[in-house]
């Protein structure tokens, strides 16, 4: 009897000893929190940019309306129509931002102790512009993004 658990202590020493000397070899000097960075900040900040769809659906409105040669007729019927599908475009936007967070949210904790990223799965979030845009070590406080333009 003796003999059977020396020999399991030694298979259990053994196999703590490989699984420490498997993560020391894989894991890298330099971590990348980018793929989760991006992720929670697309949960967090998705659903203001719902919050905020009305002001950028019609700042956008007001920025095309001064960039077209139409008659004036054409610029007053278009308010009301641009607003309303500009909204509706810009909280849709906001509600995909949401899914994709939650879907790049467990790869990013997968990705976190190895140097790779996760290509954004809604790049619009990263390339559009916004009201609020800081980018700091910890989060990327983007918000008001215009989807549209």
């Amino acid at each position: 009897m003796g003999g059977v658990s020396s020999r399991r202590v030694s298979a259990i020493t053994g196999a703590l000893a490989a699984v420490l000397l498997a993560l020391a070899a894989v894991s890298p000097a330099q971590a990348s929190p980018e793929t989760l960075k991006r992720s929670v900040s697309n949960i967090i900040f998705g659903p203001v940019d719902i919050v905020f769809s009305p002001i950028v659906g019609s700042q956008t409105v007001y920025h095309n309306i001064q960039d077209i040669d139409d008659s004036m007729w054409v610029r007053v019927f278009y308010v009301a129509p641009g607003v309303v599908w500009n909204t509706t475009l810009e909280m849709g936007s906001g509600i995909i931002r949401c899914m994709t967070g939650l879907i790049e949210f467990v790869p990013g904790l997968g990705l976190l102790p190895f140097d790779a990223d996760l290509d954004p799965l809604f790049s619009p979030a990263e390339k559009g512009d916004a009201l609020v845009d800081e980018d700091t070590p910890i989060l990327n406080v983007k918000f008001g993004i215009n989807y549209v333009d």
